[in-house]
This record gives C-alpha cells, structure tokens and sequence, in this order.
C-alpha cells in the first residue's frame, strides 16, 4: 500500500476496504494509525457478501475478528464469499491485514486448516519470536480465540505461542492471530457481550482481564502503529 502523500497542500485520501461483522466493525488502534497515514474505510458486512464494495481501486483490505469460526456450518456461505473475496484481493496484488477470524479465513482461502484448540488463549500474552521478526512484535498483544490455523504457503511465521502461530507475513500480505485494534472500550464491550461468562467458565477473572488491558494498551496502542508501519512498507 503507497502512504499517501501531499497533493496541493492536503493528504490524499486512499480508498480501503474494511471486512467485519455488522456489529463489530471497530478497527480500533489499526484504524486510527491506518486512518493518520491517510486511508479512509468503505465497510463490508460479514453478513451480506452481495453488498461488498468491488476491490478495484481499492489500495487495502483489513479483515477483523469474528465470534464465527470458519468451520461452522451456519456461516459456510459468508466464509466461503469471504475467502473468495481475500484471494480476490491477493490476485489483484491489494495487501491485505488480517486480524485473528480474518488471519484463518486466509489460511482457509489459501488451503490451510482451522482447527479448534484444546488451549484457548484470553487475555494478555507475550509472543516467541522468529529470527528477524521486528522487536514490537513481542507483545503483550490481547489474544481472545478457540481456533488456530496453519501457515498458508507463501507465508513465514514471525512469532507464535505454545498455541500456535501469531504473526505470518506473504509478499503484500500481514495476519495476526492476537488482536492488535484492542483498545479497552473493545475488551469491555466484548466482556459485555457474553465474553465475562465464557471467561469465567474457563476459570478466568473479568476484572483482571479489565486491569491487564489498562496496563498493557498503553503500550500496544504505540505498537500497533509500529505494526501498521511495518505492514505499509512490506506493502509498498
């Protein structure tokens, strides 16, 4: 993706799409920092596929998290339409950010599996690093999933948990297992929204997730523009 630069003393506005749920279509860090370097967001609603903006023009696609799980019956439809749409995007060389449901629907769209995991991570993790991955990609990053996925080909692990893979970078292409939007208004919402119980089911703790996440944004804010940064170069 080019930085948009200035033209006759104002920043030129580039177009990108953003794929999420109706109700969960907050970019959060990333679309703060994506929207400082220039970008403005034409939404695509998971639910209906046939009102997705066409992708000519488009100089980015960001795919968020989901409460879907790729391999549910239910959603085969939209998850099918939604890989369609990625390999849509890669063909046309669009980079392509995708986060957590987003970073699986890849690896489905490009013959990977998803796949459920008996070690669910919730909460505030630090990552294990590969050689050459960037310093910032450490953590802790806000990890809320049931699903992992393998590293589509093309792609190189970056950084990863005992659970699986974290960050795989392809040519125009970045996704992220763990959340790096998360701000605490999201956590909150989230725990509102039937996460507090499933948290509790597992043993968790609501309000320590709540005082992790005020500790630890304030440094994942910054380093989510490090990752958007990072993901703008590669793109280039």
């Amino acid at each position: 993706a080019r930085r948009p630069g200035p033209g006759g003393g104002h920043t030129r506005r580039v177009r990108a799409v953003l794929l999420g749920n109706q109700t969960a279509m907050d970019a959060g860090y990333v679309g703060a920092h994506l929207r400082a370097a220039g970008f403005r967001f034409e939404e695509a609603h998971r639910e209906d596929p046939a009102s997705w903006p066409d992708l000519g023009g488009a100089e980015l696609l960001v795919t968020l998290g989901s409460e879907w799980h790729v391999e549910e019956p239910a959603t085969r439809t939209e998850v099918t339409a939604e890989a369609d749409y990625v390999r849509a995007a890669l063909q046309r060389g669009v980079p392509l950010l995708a986060i957590c449901f987003g970073a699986q629907v890849l690896s489905h769209a490009l013959g990977g599996t998803v796949t459920r995991t008996p070690t669910p991570e919730i909460g505030w993790y630090a990552l294990d690093l590969e050689p050459g991955a960037p310093a910032w990609a450490a953590g802790p990053w806000m990890e809320w999933h049931e699903d992992v996925f393998t590293v589509p080909e093309g792609f190189a692990v970056l950084a990863r948990t005992a659970a699986g893979p974290q960050l795989v970078a392809g040519r125009r292409a970045v996704a992220t297992q763990f959340h790096p939007e998360a701000t605490e208004t999201m956590v909150h919402g989230w725990l509102d929204d039937g996460g507090a119980d499933s948290l509790r089911r597992r043993g968790g703790d609501p309000d320590a997730l709540l005082a992790a996440t005020r500790e630890h944004v304030a440094r994942s804010r910054g380093a989510a523009g490090e990752l958007v940064g990072w993901f703008l170069e590669r793109a280039g």
